[in-house]
This record gives structure tokens, sequence and C-alpha cells, in this order.
């Protein structure tokens, strides 16, 4: 795949045949995937160069294809850009030093991948919940089946990439060293703070306790503070800022399942996930039925199931490993 396409493709001016092309050619392989992460990390990289915040992309892309033939036949920059450019521009000195730094990146980038070591130590929290400290004296706590991986040189490289699950990160305070944590296409970016990220079935949901927290998908990038989250999914991947009304998330850390005016198929879920089972709601209007009540995760799995039932008048119907709840008529 060209680097040119996957520029085009990164500032939205690829057609829709070369779209699908980039799209085929991310999802045909992992090793594409990774590649296509880092390019855009680059890309954006170097956009956040800009002085003025905004910049003229149309410009940049005929500077980048310039210096890209440029470094392949040994002509000189501006007369390839006269040659690809119909009218004349008139030249933004500050995207030069953006494309400059761009190249920069990207042979470090290079350099480092294809060169040099990348070690990474992998953190599993199996069937429990687990604590950890992080070199740097962040604490994390892991969900069950929540898995990470960090740099080992960690106090140097602060890099935290999350495969899935749920993870409470009360990350230590180091203004030179940028807590990074990357999942999938989404990235997020500390100094000092305490924030939940949940990574399931391919859809991410950040929210913040304390501190500030950016985040940053494709070319969107947001910041959160205290009492705010933003969930992106494959198919809605615009970063739309949320106030967090919602407990729940913490069950794994305050080991109460809180439910406050939520749909009940979101507290299923969380107790699906703590005991190992298999709630199952047919009926959409129940599923979507808010509930109020706070279960504790010490009680047992058919005592709590007890007190839900009885709370919204449901009856239990086992088929199998299968736990079928609805209304009772």
């Amino acid at each position: 795949m060209k680097d040119e396409l996957l520029i085009k493709f990164l500032l939205k001016e690829a057609n829709a045949h070369e779209n699908t092309k980039v799209q085929q050619w991310i999802d045909a392989d992992p090793a594409h995937k990774t590649y296509f992460t880092q390019f855009e990390k680059i890309w954006l990289a170097s956009k956040t160069l800009s002085p003025n915040g905004k910049a003229d992309e149309e410009q940049a892309w005929i500077r980048f294809k310039a210096r890209v033939a440029a470094s392949q036949s040994g002509e000189n920059i501006d007369s390839l850009t006269q040659k690809n450019t119909v009218k004349s521009l008139k030249v933004n000195y500050s995207w030069l030093k953006i494309a400059a730094s761009f190249v920069l990146i990207a042979g470090i980038w290079f350099i480092y991948n294809f060169f040099g070591e990348q070690n990474y130590t992998n953190l599993s929290a199996g069937n429990q919940v687990i604590t950890e400290t992080l070199p740097d004296g962040s604490a994390i706590t892991m969900n069950k089946n929540s898995v990470i991986s960090y740099a080992t040189d960690f106090k140097e490289e602060r890099s935290v990439q999350l495969k899935q699950g749920d993870v409470f990160f009360d990350v230590a305070h180091d203004k030179s060293h940028p807590f990074v944590i990357e999942i999938d296409q989404v990235s997020v970016t500390v100094v000092g703070t305490s924030f939940n990220i949940r990574h399931v079935k391919d859809e991410t949901e950040v929210i913040v306790e304390t501190g500030i927290v950016k985040v940053a998908s494709g070319n969107d990038v947001i910041e959160l503070r205290k009492g705010e989250k933003v969930s992106i999914k494959p198919s809605s991947p615009q970063l739309i800022k949320e106030t967090n009304k919602d407990q729940l998330y913490n069950y794994y850390r305050s080991n109460y399942f809180v439910a406050n005016n939520i749909p009940l198929i979101k507290l299923t879920t969380a107790l699906n996930e703590a005991y190992d089972t298999q709630i199952v709601i047919n009926e959409p209007s129940t599923a979507n039925e808010p509930i109020n009540t706070t279960l504790k995760r010490a009680d047992s799995f058919d005592s709590n199931l007890a007190t839900i039932c009885k709370t919204m008048d449901l009856k239990i119907t086992r088929n199998g490993a299968q736990i079928l709840l609805s209304k009772n008529k």
C-alpha cells in the first residue's frame, strides 16, 4: 500500500474506491493495521506542530507528494511542486516545517521499529480482579479477563497497550513523560490523573474521575475532565463528550453494582461479566427498562438475580446455561 494513498485516506480526499481499497488492506492483516495506526500517529503529530491550529491540508499534501518524488528522483522539490500544481500557490513556511518534521518523525519511527527493540511486558488479569503498580508508581486495577502490555523501560516511555477488558488507571504525575494508552485506533494521553477505560468488542469507553484526559481517534481530539466520558464505536467513531451519570462501570473496584436509573440490560451485562453467567433478555422493551437498585458483589448470583426479578416483576426461565428473563404476565 502506497503511503500517498494512506495520506489521502487520512485527509478524507480519497474517492469511494480508494477508501474501500485502504480499508480492505487494513482489515486483511494485523500487521497492516499496526502500520496504519503508527502512520496515522505520525501524520497527526505533524499536524499538531501547526502554530495556527488549522492546517492548509491541500498545500501540505502537495508538498508531501513533492518531497516523496524528490527523494526518488533527486529533482528539486520546488520544481516538482510547480509541475504538480495547476495554479500558483503561496508557500506556507510553517507547513514546510511541518512537512520536514513529518519526514523526520517517520524516519525515527522506521529506524526504531526495524532496527531497535520494542520490549513490552504482558499482564493478564485471568479470572480475577487484580491490582498492580507499574514501574513509574502508577496504580492499575484490572477487571477479570482484561489484558494489557506496557513498555519494559516504563520510566522513560510510559506506554501501555490495552488489548481488552476494563482497567482503572491512577497515573503518577510526571509532566516530562506523558502516559499514553493505545486501544486499536484510539489513544489516551495524560500526565497525572485517574480514569477508567473499557474496551470490549471493538467498543471503547473512557470515564474520567480526576484530572484531564486527552482522547484521540482519527483526526478527532477531545479533552475530558472529572465526571465526563466518551464512547467510541466502529459505527460512530466521532468523539462526543458526555456527562457520566452511571457508576456501574466501577463495580469491579467498589464491589457494588450501583444502578441509578440505567437500562436493565446494562446491569445484567455487568452481572454476566462478574459471575460468568448468561442472562438473556429477548424483549427489547424489558431490556431497556430503567432500574434503580444497589447489589453487593459479595452476595450470591442467585440472591442478586432474585432482587432484580422482584424489583422489575420478572420471571426466570432456564434453558441450559442460559437464564431467560421476561415480564410476568
